[in-house]
């Protein structure tokens, strides 16, 4: 059966054994995940499943309950029926229900790529093979992956949904003389990962990150390369926009205001690649600004957080919604425009992408920590700072300035008259987010956006590299 018919069941069943005064919603989801793991330049590992779950949400005299269940046979449905049934009898009263998101139509969901849907081992493991070569003999580990969801939707007020959806990704790391670089990349298609590009780029980063120098804390000046950015969209998707922690008063976000930079514009966009078009309440997913050349214009919502405002549900309701709060999970920091100021007032002269950038009089192996033309533009304009690969074990301080603390990793260098000169050993950070992206404080950003990959599939960040005039460094590597 198809997840609509099974969703079909799981309503008659309630409405059977609820009566008419009980309101449910239901989503049943279909996933096949698949995965080729490697490590030491050799394949170690190629996992796969394919699995069914049935989420139902239950709210009957003023209470509400919900469970999930994997048995989608006729006595599986049942169970999972009467379990949540008997769970929403003796729950708490629920004052701040809702309600149920009315029949009303969603957009289609993203183009099908039947290619990746079939995608099979020996696929994913020519593109291992691509970048163990490319990598030149370093030492190499990740992964490459394919996802795919189906989902249908059903609810007693009469709505019903559905969609589909594919992604694939790849993530490696090379390794020199103990400095470590890596690539990754996410994509609508299999076809459109690059093995052998990441694998370069990767092993690239790690030879020119050998015999590192160690450097004062202080404030530097920082390009931060895409997967760094990374790390900046999760974190103000979590804790900025939430629209829970924004109710609660946790949020720095203050819509109407110029919080951020001019040259930040942040949408949320799950139908530009690998989002379904609904969330798991019902409500019709869509492109949604958060920042508009620097003024918040929103923070996302589910049904509960939007009622607690006075606002609408902008489609963000999914399984840690209740708890965490509705996040942005597709988020997208727009590149600068092609003329024009790029940021902090300065005329963006950004070239090509695509290869690694051959900078002015810098010797090899060191032009290989810039990975692309649109990065060496930026690192080019910076008279003296740090080139910063990647950000990790990121920890939030106080969530309402979103001050965060945590470490670079897989690549820092120094700048000096525009050119990449020593490679440096990593760094302890603690800043603010908003404070590093505000008014006066984005310099430049890049032309071109590289997609990154999350841990769980359907998530992802989208971003250029970002020259920030200041990113506060609070330790080095010896403490």
């Amino acid at each position: 059966m198809t997840e609509l018919d099974l969703a079909g069941q799981v309503m008659q069943l309630v409405a059977r054994l609820a009566g008419p005064g009980g309101q449910a919603e239901v989503t049943v989801s279909r996933a096949e995940l698949a995965l080729t793991r490697f490590a030491n330049s050799a394949i170690h590992q190629n996992v796969a499943e394919s699995a069914v779950e049935v989420r139902l949400r239950m709210h009957l005299d003023g209470r509400t309950a919900a469970g999930s269940g994997t048995t989608v046979t006729p006595d599986g449905l049942r169970t999972l029926v009467e379990r949540v049934l008997a769970a929403a009898r003796f729950a708490p009263r629920d004052p701040a229900w809702p309600g149920l998101t009315p029949p009303t139509a969603v957009l289609p969901s993203p183009q099908w790529d039947a290619a990746t849907a079939q995608a099979g081992p020996a696929d994913r493991a020519a593109l291992v093979r691509a970048f163990v070569d490319a990598a030149g003999g370093l030492e190499t580990a990740g992964y490459c992956r394919t996802a795919v969801r189906a989902a249908a939707f059903a609810n007693s007020a009469g709505h019903t949904v559905q969609g589909r959806t594919v992604e694939a990704a790849m993530d490696g790391i090379a390794r020199a003389g103990g400095a470590d670089g890596t690539a990754r990349d996410c994509a609508d298609r299999l076809a459109d990962l690059d093995g052998a590009e990441l694998g370069r780029r990767a092993a690239a980063k790690a030879r020119a990150g050998t015999d590192p120098v160690e450097l004062p804390p202080g404030r530097y000046p920082v390009v931060l390369e895409p997967a760094a950015v990374a790390d900046l969209l999760e974190n103000l998707a979590w804790y900025g926009f939430n629209g829970k922690r924004y109710a609660e008063g946790q949020s720095f976000a203050e819509p109407g205001v110029a919080q951020l930079d001019p040259a930040v514009t942040l949408v949320d966009d799950p139908l530009r690649a690998a989002g379904l078009p609904f969330d798991l309440e019902g409500t019709p997913t869509r492109a949604l600004t958060l920042v508009d050349a620097g003024t918040i214009g929103a923070v996302v919502h589910d049904r509960r957080s939007a009622a607690e405002v006075g606002g609408e549900s902008t489609g963000h309701a999914w399984t840690g919604s209740s708890t965490f709060g509705p996040i942005p999970r597709n988020l997208r920091l727009a590149p600068a425009r092609a003329t024009g100021t790029s940021g902090g007032g300065e005329v963006g002269t950004a070239g090509p992408a695509g290869g690694t950038a051959a900078v002015a009089g810098l010797a090899e192996p060191l032009a290989g920590a810039v990975p692309d033309a649109d990065t060496a533009a930026l690192v080019s304009r910076m008279p003296r700072g740090l080139l910063v690969s990647d950000l990790w074990y990121t920890r939030v301080l106080d969530p309402k300035s979103l001050v965060i603390t945590g470490l670079t990793r897989n690549g820092v260098w120094l700048v000096e008259d525009g050119q990449v000169t020593r490679a440096v050993r990593d760094l302890r950070f603690t800043e603010s987010y908003p404070r590093a992206l505000g008014p006066g404080a984005v310099l430049e950003l890049g032309r071109r956006t590289a997609r990154q990959p999350n841990r769980w599939d359907g998530v992802w960040w989208e971003a250029p590299a970002l020259r920030l005039a200041s990113w506060n460094f609070t330790g080095g590597a010896s403490g």
